[in-house]
């Protein structure tokens, strides 16, 4: 069907830089040699009226207050509020709304899900498709890495953390369905550990929607967008988390690599193989079991999975799960999206948020930077490089 798409097709687009290369480099290289013409790239663009004016309205007046509403309806307007980023009063106050959006969330959290949760923890969000390339998986090993450091060493000084889930998996998605099952077990395990009680939180909030999205994402610290480099075409979620002020901890992957660009890499957690390192690991053979024999905590992490995850009394087995991520079977290659590869980068790259967190006054100047950066992601330019570039029609004013 894409084959006779572009073939029949005046214009061929992806939905961000990264994408539309890898169409034009691997995906369709032949029909882009033939009609290199045909070929462009369109960004993807989210709803920012409603995903800042409506979904955070504290933000919203804070941005007005400081360079009136006309970002409302030219979304270029909010690059006029990077320079606050260098006020004390306003990070402090920007600092204010963010927790305010986050004890509403965790108002939402104990209603809909009994849990209570600290407003003052660093809330990490994953919150998207439950799919194996998009990696809830790399997070949840993370969390039990977090888990079973602090069991270890409960003196330790931590920052604390409450873990976000968002997710819906297709129908017959047997393996995210069994990955959702384990958040859930982790979440059990760890919420009813008494010695966790002040160091570590885990939530899947259930019935997943744009309503839910509206309180979660004004809320967010951190931004989980870890997909394996390649597989993300564009993603949206980064751009909304991105425009309420939450810093991407990410890979190079979809439109992560242009928030890159907006922002600068020291105002966003950066990590893992790249485009073309994932493709040369899987060319040239991966092996995933060699991380599992020389690295203690992987090793320690997918054993505590094969033998069971939950409370005392209620653990769940998920070998599955874990061997997926080792073993190779007929139709299925071991750890196809390279978690265990990129597992190590990924906890440095949690602990650099672990510290900034700590200071508050510099988190809240990124998270400045990256709202005042957000207005290249509305639909407003989407769609008019859409008609720059492709449509053509004439601009009604």
């Amino acid at each position: 069907m894409a084959h006779l798409s572009i073939a029949g097709a005046f214009s061929v687009n992806g939905v961000s830089a990264l994408h539309s290369q890898i169409l034009k480099d691997d995906c369709f290289h032949d029909f882009y040699l033939v009609s290199p013409e045909k070929f462009r790239n369109v960004t993807n663009g989210i709803a920012y009226r409603r995903w800042l004016g409506q979904s955070n309205p504290g933000l919203t007046q804070l941005i007005t207050d400081c360079i009136g509403d006309a970002f409302l309806r030219d979304p270029n307007r909010l690059a006029d509020f990077l320079p606050f980023k260098e006020d004390p009063a306003v990070r402090s106050e920007f600092g204010r709304i963010k927790n305010a959006n986050k004890e509403r969330l965790a108002a939402y959290i104990k209603e809909h899900n009994g849990i209570v949760v600290d407003p003052a923890s660093l809330f990490d969000v994953q919150a998207k498709r439950l799919h194996e390339y998009k990696r809830q998986l790399l997070n949840v090993l993370h969390i039990l890495r977090l888990y079973y450091s602090y069991k270890d060493n409960p003196n330790q000084t931590i920052v604390p953390r409450t873990f976000l889930f968002g997710a819906k998996a297709a129908p017959g998605y047997a393996r995210a369905k069994r990955i959702i099952q384990l958040i859930h077990a982790v979440a059990d395990m760890v919420n009813s550990d008494p010695t966790m009680k002040d160091k570590l939180k885990v939530v899947f909030l259930e019935d997943y929607k744009v309503t839910v999205a509206e309180i979660l994402m004004p809320a967010a610290n951190l931004s989980e967008q870890i997909s394996t480099a390649g597989r993300e075409a564009s993603g949206t979620g980064n751009m909304k988390f991105m425009l309420n002020g939450a810093l991407t901890i990410g890979t190079m992957d979809g439109a992560n690599v242009e928030i890159c660009q907006e922002v600068g890499e020291e105002n966003m957690f950066l990590f893992g193989l790249r485009t073309a390192e994932v493709n040369e690991r899987i060319r040239h053979g991966y092996s995933p079991m060699t991380y599992y024999q020389n690295n203690a905590w992987i090793s320690r992490i997918l054993t505590a999975i094969m033998q069971g995850i939950g409370a005392p009394g209620r653990t769940i087995p998920f070998p599955d799960i874990a061997n997926s991520l080792l073993l190779s079977s007929p139709g299925n290659i071991a750890d196809p999206y390279l978690v265990l590869a990129d597992f190590e980068d990924y906890c440095r790259a949690q602990t650099e948020a672990s510290a900034l967190y700590g200071q508050p006054d510099a988190w809240n100047e990124k998270g400045i930077i990256n709202t005042a950066k957000a207005g290249i992601f509305a639909a407003d330019r989407s769609v008019m490089d859409y008609n720059d570039r492709i449509w053509h029609l004439n601009v009604l004013k």
